[in-house]
């Protein structure tokens, strides 16, 4: 591929011009590399020819978008995080005296994460013969693409979704065969919006845990401090912070926040 950074970086501003896709707050690597996917699957060599392909077909520019927003989610993915949450947010959260439960996904993709969480809260409160009162948990899953929102309204999945999720939890919420449907109680703790993490606000009111998984890696460093300070402000007080696991805090947020569970990526705003 003949390409060169001065070319690339006209490419991402026509991008963030024609389409409002914040390319300025991604790594340049990350970028590259995916836009290069899409020039390789199309047969075009420069920035500037792929440039005029996305000008004459507009459904390349869906493929484009919908690559760079990077949907790769799993429900319960990395078990282990699950398991603490489970262990201890959930009960923590369940037994405060609030009306409402606000549980955000931010970045959820098709859903897996949003869901995954509705669970753990659902199962809590079946254990403590308390399911009467499942409808104080609100759980919002956001993401920038349509297409992943779309799909995770239907809440449906397919095999390799599963590779995280316990046998009794899949036995227990999810139907029996193909394509395998998302409980209607669960279905219903949960709802989807459009927001674009960069540029949006965040959703309104204070929030008791937000989810923020794998997605930060993609942003540089000074947007990443952004969306922490953002993330530490939509946080009630003693409200929980969740991170992937290659994810950690930086800069001034580090002193801001908690470490509950430090190794899961769990942190907590103080009361």
């Amino acid at each position: 591929m003949d390409a060169s950074p001065g070319d690339l970086a006209t490419l991402t501003r026509k991008i963030t011009v024609e389409r409002g896709f914040g390319c300025a707050s991604y790594k340049e690597k990350c970028l590259s590399r995916r836009i290069a996917v899409r020039m390789r699957a199309r047969g075009v060599h420069t920035y500037a020819d792929y440039a005029r392909l996305l000008d004459a077909d507009a459904a390349e520019y869906d493929k484009l978008l919908d690559a760079l927003t990077i949907n790769v989610t799993k429900l319960f993915r990395n078990w282990d995080t699950y398991r603490a949450i489970a262990a201890t947010v959930v009960p923590d959260l369940w037994s405060r005296r609030i009306p409402t439960v606000r549980i955000w996904s931010a970045g959820c993709s098709s859903g897996q994460e949003a869901y995954s969480l509705a669970i753990l809260f659902h199962q809590h409160a079946a254990t403590q013969g308390m399911l009467a009162q499942i409808g104080r948990v609100d759980v919002l899953g956001t993401d920038i693409d349509r297409a992943s929102l779309a799909a995770a309204e239907r809440g449906l999945f397919t095999e390799p979704d599963f590779a995280d999720t316990p046998d009794d939890l899949r036995e227990r919420y999810f139907t029996h065969a193909a394509p395998f449907s998302i409980s209607p109680a669960v279905r219903a703790m949960v709802r989807f919006e459009r927001r674009d993490l960069l540029n949006d606000p965040p959703p309104s009111g204070e929030h008791e845990l937000i989810a923020c998984r794998n997605v930060l890696i993609y942003f540089d460093r000074d947007t990443q401090s952004r969306l922490f300070e953002m993330f530490f402000n939509a946080l009630a007080p003693g409200g929980y912070l969740v991170l992937g696991k290659v994810e950690t805090l930086l800069g001034a947020s580090r002193a801001r926040f908690i470490g509950v569970d430090p190794r899961e990526r769990i942190f907590r705003r103080p009361p």
